[in-house]
């Protein structure tokens, strides 16, 4: 078994804390379901958020999936003046057989523009 990082993002129309909650949520749901991880295979989640949305913490999405066994911790992106503005990130550290080939990254809403190379 292999210890993986899986990546990804996706981008609210405004800092609102409903709005937050529920990308983070559809953003943590996707990456599971697309990856084919179960709860165990889980190792740890940082979520990063960028400097014009502070209405939630994003980690409290994935406690509210019923991670809160989880190590999940929340940071603030760094304030690019050209960035793509109200961006949550998350890398995820998985156990898993999939080959780093194998990894689906996931990039949602207006976030697929920052890797079109690896969004799916």
């Amino acid at each position: 078994m292999a210890v993986r990082a899986i990546r990804g993002a996706t981008q609210v129309d405004a800092d609102d804390r409903d709005q937050v909650l529920e990308a983070t949520r559809e953003l943590v749901s996707t990456v599971v379901e697309r990856n084919g991880l179960d709860h165990d295979d889980i190792i740890s989640i940082l979520f990063t958020a960028t400097p014009d949305l502070v209405s939630e913490f994003p980690a409290l999405a994935a406690r509210e999936l019923g991670m809160g066994d989880v190590p999940l911790m929340c940071a603030t992106e760094i304030g690019v003046p050209h960035a793509l503005p109200r961006v949550l990130r998350l890398m995820a550290h998985v156990e898993t057989d999939r080959p780093r080939t194998e990894i689906h990254h996931v990039y949602l809403r207006g976030a697929v523009a920052l890797r079109r190379d690896i969004a799916q």
